[in-house]
């Protein structure tokens, strides 16, 4: 029988729950996440209804990130682009995304096969044509306006950045 030296395995995804209380919460998450190590190459989608808390999230992570001056939600214009020192972010909001021929046209798969922070809301919209995420956010509103968070983490790079997210927030 041969010997068996060494097996890896992939980590299999597993949703974490968290609890965002305040709008302090969900800053101290997108500091937490902005230090985590490999997030300059990351995939990251953020799912939930209209008013949940995506780009509220993304705009703490931009500003935890540096950058400074307005920060626009890409709603209309599906992506906004950001360019740091030592990191290229890239923000899209598919909300208004239906025709796949614009995914060719402007470009998106280059920039979601290239270096730097990917940041995709409503994914869900363009899902056929997205790669894998290394991490997505489901945000759900709750009663008393906080936020319940399930992160899923794909693949090492995911696990880390969930890391970072479970050491900055309640668990649920």
């Amino acid at each position: 029988m041969p010997e068996i030296l060494e097996i890896k395995t992939s980590p299999s995804p597993t949703p974490v729950l968290l609890h965002w209380r305040d709008e302090a919460a969900t800053a101290a998450a997108a500091a937490a996440l902005a230090a985590a190590p490999g997030l300059e190459r990351a995939l990251i989608t953020l799912d939930g209804g209209l008013g949940a808390g995506k780009t509220s999230f993304v705009r703490h992570l931009l500003r935890a990130l540096g950058v400074s001056g307005r920060i626009k939600s890409p709603s209309y214009a599906v992506l906004e682009s950001y360019e740091l020192p030592a990191l290229s972010v890239h923000h899209f909001d598919f909300y208004r995304f239906s025709d796949p021929r614009e995914w060719e046209d402007a470009g998106f798969r280059e920039l979601l096969a290239g270096p730097g922070l990917k940041l995709c809301e409503w994914p869900s919209h363009a899902a056929a044509l997205l790669p894998r995420a290394d991490l997505q956010l489901q945000i759900e509103v709750l009663p008393d306006e906080q936020r319940r968070v399930r992160l899923l983490a794909q693949g090492e790079l995911g696990l880390g950045l969930q890391r970072a997210l479970e050491r900055a927030a309640a668990p649920c």
